[in-house]
């Protein structure tokens, strides 16, 4: 027989699948189609709806909404969903809204992250792993945050912008453009500062190579050219085409759909 403890206030619906050791704390409501998985805890007072999967381990704190209808007027209550990984911490008052019929459906929160107080994660979200977002960060709709990433308290990231894996965005930021691999921005709205340094030895890349993605930067932000127009010029781009990040960083410049943040002057 499964382990588990359920408060006697707690509601549960019978849809609901649960692993062993799932710990269901007092006054939460869980209904719909909802798995979730072994050792994870729901604190009390928390709201589960919807079509929502969760992973083991995870730890979900009191007063957190998850699995709600998306804030957008076009959705009409068709079937849509939220994932979320493994070994996440969901703190106080989080909020993340099932995904909408404009994508995959699915908002997705990946494995080890870490969502602090009062932070709102919106439809069709996608969250990368190992993530930290401080108290009050605020993404819209579609917004994409790669692996690694750390954004500070009170920063919000409008629809559409995607952070690059190991970036790191200082607080009360506004994000209105996207933030390439392993860069450092803040301000509103948020300009580029530099390279996250202590991200790429976190991440035990060699020191030559972290030089080179210091001097690409560097060597970007002094032309007077924009980003995009900067990597259309071969004889910039020579002496950096054997650095992985490096052609990382250029790829998130050439995809982007709304545009690189500036630099910082």
């Amino acid at each position: 027989m499964l382990n588990q403890n359920i408060h006697p206030t707690a509601i549960v619906s019978e849809k609901v699948k649960m692993g062993n050791d799932v710990k269901i704390g007092p006054y939460s409501i869980i209904e719909g189609n909802i798995t979730i998985g072994d050792g994870s805890i729901i604190e009390g007072h928390t709201f589960l709806k919807g079509n929502l999967t969760i992973g083991k381990n995870n730890h979900i704190y009191q007063f957190c909404s998850i699995g709600d209808f998306p804030q957008d007027i076009t959705y009409k209550g068709e079937d849509t969903y939220i994932e979320i990984g493994d070994n996440n911490i969901i703190r106080e008052y989080v909020s993340i809204h099932r995904g909408t019929t404009k994508e995959d459906h699915v908002t997705k929160v990946g494995n080890n992250n870490f969502l602090m107080g009062h932070v709102h994660v919106a439809h069709d979200v996608k969250i990368a792993n190992r993530c930290r977002l401080v108290n009050s960060v605020n993404l819209a709709g579609h917004v994409r945050v790669g692996e690694g990433v750390t954004i500070g308290g009170g920063t919000y990231i409008s629809q559409f912008v995607s952070v690059g894996r190991g970036s790191y965005i200082g607080g009360a930021s506004a994000i209105d453009r996207d933030i390439p691999v392993f860069c450092t921005a803040y301000g509103n709205r948020a300009k580029l500062k530099g390279i996250n340094i202590i991200g790429l030895r976190r991440q035990s890349y060699a020191k030559e190579v972290i030089t080179e993605v210091v001097d690409f930067f560097r060597t970007m932000e002094a032309s007077a050219l924009s980003p995009g127009s900067f990597i259309k010029h071969e004889e910039f781009m020579k002496e950096f085409d054997q650095n992985e990040i490096i052609k990382e960083m250029i790829d998130n410049i050439k995809t982007s759909e709304v545009g690189i943040a500036p630099f910082a002057s």
